[in-house]
């Protein structure tokens, strides 16, 4: 497996992969590798020939109050991991080179990004957009792999894709959880163990809400008044935002439609912000 570092001569292999025919997929991540990443790139490996995983920490996408200088970092550990897992290219950019002085050019997606997160990280959207168009751009991907736990910037992704008419297929992997639900997420190690399990009440509440639906309800209003019951319940837990939403516009159910709506969850289990999703 390759480690490669920089902007130039990750353009030229993948220039050269491509000439040979390859298909070529990408895995964008920010690092501090989990199960769930790895997925990614089993599902990569279903349809590509050469597996590139991308290890970034975007400083675009983060707010001046977030958690970006204390993002877990774990190098070392991550590249074993994608070697093992049978990736041929780790793709390592700098900040600096990815970000040059006088960088000012950003790409902005305006309907599905405006809520949800988009409301309560200003610009996060705005950062995700310009990053994966630049690994893109660098990558030469024929296909991305995203997961689906970070729901609404799949749907993102997927928009800008299609609006710039960008030759990159989006490929969306389900959320991999804990025994308990709790979807695996780089900031759970975040979690003392005590915050562990009140998060684990995230997936209860989201599936408690299934159960209505399940069982027959379709009012977005009954649903969402269960879920913020059952997190009220727990004292770790401050809700930012829950909504019973489209599935590709991501604007409010107005009718629980089964099948074409998803339950979306945003939460701080004390200091640690966690999102999740079930579809209904």
């Amino acid at each position: 497996m390759q480690v490669i570092p920089s902007i130039s001569e990750m353009q030229s292999v993948a220039i050269s992969l491509r000439t040979q025919g390859k298909l070529i997929g990408l895995v964008p991540t920010m690092g501090a590798l989990h199960e769930g990443h790895l997925r990614l790139i089993d599902a990569a490996k279903q349809k590509a020939d050469i597996v590139i995983v991308s290890i970034f920490v975007n400083p675009t996408q983060f707010g001046p109050s977030e958690d970006f200088s204390k993002y877990p970092r774990t190098f070392e550990e991550d590249v074993a991991a994608c070697e093992k897992r049978g990736a041929n290219i780790v793709f390592a950019p700098k900040k600096d080179d990815i970000y040059p002085a006088g960088y000012s050019t950003y790409v902005s997606e305006e309907r599905i990004s405006k809520g949800l997160c988009g409301i309560s990280r200003p610009g996060h959207f705005r950062g995700v957009c310009t990053v994966v168009n630049l690994l893109f751009n660098i990558t030469r991907p024929d296909f991305a792999v995203f997961g689906q736990k970070d729901a609404q910037q799949a749907a993102v992704i997927k928009k800008m894709v299609a609006d710039l008419w960008l030759p990159v297929e989006v490929v969306v992997a389900p959320t991999v959880r804990e025994a308990d639900g709790l979807a695996m997420s780089s900031r759970n190690r975040y979690l003392s163990d005590e915050q562990r399990q009140e998060a684990a009440k995230i997936y209860r509440a989201m599936c408690e809400g299934k159960r209505m639906v399940d069982e027959g309800s379709r009012s977005p209003d009954r649903v969402l008044a269960e879920i913020t019951h059952v997190l009220s319940q727990s004292r770790r837990i401050r809700l930012i935002y829950v909504a019973l939403v489209d599935r590709e516009t991501f604007m409010p159910a107005r009718e629980v439609v089964p099948g074409k709506c998803l339950i979306t969850v945003a939460v701080w289990v004390n200091e640690v912000r966690l999102i999740d999703n079930l579809e209904i």
